[in-house]
């Protein structure tokens, strides 16, 4: 959506974070457009292979999930006038199959965006107690079999324990039928990866903390791919919009009584119809901005 983000940075951006780098395309746009950038990732891979496409010159790396202090020390320090947050997974990391993001036959259960840090898919749920896989399957996925499928995984691991992608995908068709596919196996599969890397508790920190190190002016844009995270970012702008935010009955405003900025887009931007015919991966994708104004 790279014609979007650009429609929704205005003119004006000189101090430009991408929080979540990746290859690099967004910040390569960015700084044609003649701002320095910050550009972070929790993938040490995604921000080797931004230094390697961007260079030095204009552009400063940091490696950590964007709800971290460091990093947003970091991002205050810089006093950014924009900033991206492009969530999801990279298509580089969907299709190593080294890196467990994948339901094809094989890949292991991993799945972590920092690589050797943290707990694995598998580890999830070979330990996670049916209550708590249940809420994943729920709520990140919105299966509504999701605690026969969490009562499913705990049957099969006192067994074998799982390990590759093929495990989960067993376990599925057992509780959902032979003839569930790939439309249920991405979307189970991309729930275990957000309960793994914890991605909606870090958008929940860093939202309200990104938008405070704007300088007045700037412009904060997210591209979502989860309804779940869209709805987290939609709450969000539409909350920093309202001049009051007292609680309904309350007779004496004793909040901060003005608005923070505005919201730029009414409704989510999503990708035209040539960008998915192009790349399919872009379907879901939907694109929220907000302008700080305090």
């Amino acid at each position: 959506m790279l014609a979007d983000v650009v429609r929704a940075w205005a003119e004006g951006g000189r101090r430009a974070v991408d929080a979540t780098v990746g290859g690099g395309g967004h910040a390569g746009v960015f700084r044609e457009l003649g701002a320095d950038v910050l550009a972070t990732d929790r993938d040490p891979e995604a921000v080797a292979a931004a230094r390697a496409r961007l260079g030095e010159d204009g552009v400063h790396y940091a490696i950590g999930p964007f709800g971290s202090a460091e990093i947003l020390a970091m991002v205050r320090a810089f006093r950014p006038d924009r900033i991206l947050l492009d969530l999801g997974v990279s298509s580089h990391q969907l299709d190593d199959p080294v890196r467990g993001f994948t339901f094809r036959p094989g890949a292991a259960l991993d799945m972590r965006m920092t690589p050797q840090q943290g707990v694995t898919a598998a580890d999830v749920l070979n330990t996670w107690t049916v209550e708590r896989l249940a809420g994943a399957f729920t709520e990140l996925a919105d299966e509504p079999w999701g605690k026969k499928l969490a009562r499913v995984i705990v049957k099969r691991r006192a067994r074998t324990p799982f390990a590759t992608s093929d495990d989960l995908v067993g376990a599925i068709r057992e509780t959902l039928g032979p003839r569930s596919g790939p439309p249920e196996f991405a979307r189970l599969f991309q729930a275990l990866r957000i309960a793994v890397n914890e991605e909606r508790e870090q958008l929940e920190l860093a939202l309200p903390a990104l938008r405070a190190a704007l300088r007045p002016g700037g412009r904060i844009a997210v591209i979502t791919y989860h309804s779940g995270e869209d709805r987290i970012v939609k709450n969000a702008l539409r909350e920093w919009a309202k001049s009051c935010v007292c609680p309904p009955k309350q007779p004496v405003c004793t909040c901060r009584g003005r608005a923070l900025g505005r919201v730029l887009t009414k409704k989510p931007v999503r990708p035209a119809e040539p960008e998915i015919l192009a790349n399919p991966r872009a379907r879901s994708a939907r694109l929220r901005a907000f302008e700080v104004t305090l």
